[in-house]
């Protein structure tokens, strides 16, 4: 199995705007949602959601999460890592959220509601596949 980068994960995250979330319930069930995403360029990935959705209270909850994005030819990026709230607004998280508006520049219109929230996954585990011709796995961990 050969080495990812992190340049490798923010490049591949880049080539999409939507992943499948996955949080854990209070009792402990595994629960999953599609959320439209944007990766900053110290390989943060950046969410927005509402409050009152089951990933938002999971999180608050138990901040681990994993996340895929699925790509032509087979592939497939599996990611896993801790969310951190941020701020809305503000100059906390300010350069996360730039990042987010580039991707999703209608983000800033849902700003307007009241129970707007934004996630920050903070990777530390990452695998790329590709299953078209022949299986080509890379891995990389975080540095503890």
């Amino acid at each position: 199995m050969s080495a990812l980068s992190k340049t490798d994960i923010i490049a591949c995250l880049r080539d999409h705007r939507l992943a499948v979330i996955a949080t854990r319930a209070a009792d402990g069930a595994p629960q999953a949602a599609v959320v439209g995403i944007a990766v900053s360029d110290g390989c943060d990935v950046i969410f927005d959601t509402t409050s009152d959705s089951r990933k938002h209270i999971n999180l608050t909850r138990d901040p681990r999460i994993a996340l895929v994005v699925y790509g032509a030819e087979e592939t497939t990026l599996q990611l896993e890592g801790l969310a951190h709230m941020m701020p809305a607004s503000g100059v906390d998280g300010a350069a996360l959220r730039e990042a987010y508006y580039a991707t999703w520049p209608d983000g800033r219109d849902r700003l307007r509601r009241p129970n707007l929230a934004y996630w920050r996954i903070a990777p530390h585990w990452a695998r790329l596949s590709n299953f078209a011709a022949t299986a080509v796995i890379r891995e990389w961990t975080s540095p503890a």
